[in-house]
């Protein structure tokens, strides 16, 4: 038997269909670049940390299509310490439809849950 994974660090990395509509959401919900990348001038991924928590985001290139789905049958969790609660309050003023919450889970924690524009889940949950 091989050896349990040991990691060090893991997060998702995206692709959307408006790198500019993406970056507005995941700032609203406090996220910042860290990380960009241009091709031939031109803004084409970025790489965005809230806390320790990251997302990759890069500019689809609709090789693949430009209706394909994106987001289905995923959803990302970040727990915080933080007050859920304002955290929610601060997505609304940025422009972010909150899919649900802030309330608690069926199992205790607070949370809010949104989607952003490409369809990708995401709760943001308070620890027990």
């Amino acid at each position: 038997m091989s050896a349990a994974l040991n990691a060090l660090n893991g997060y998702p990395s995206l692709t959307c269909s408006d790198l500019t509509a993406s970056i507005a959401f995941y700032e609203g919900l406090g996220f910042e670049i860290v990380h960009r990348h241009e091709e031939k001038g031109v803004l084409t991924f970025v790489q965005m940390k809230g806390g320790d928590a990251q997302v990759g985001i890069g500019q689809d290139d609709f090789a693949k299509g430009r209706d394909r789905a994106k987001g289905i049958g995923s959803r990302f969790w970040i727990t915080t310490a933080q007050d859920v609660t304002a955290l929610a309050e601060g997505a609304k003023k940025a422009g972010i439809a909150l899919d649900q919450g802030p309330a608690p889970l069926p199992w205790g924690p607070m949370s809010f849950a949104v989607t952003d524009p490409d369809g990708f889940k995401w709760t943001v949950v308070a620890p027990q």
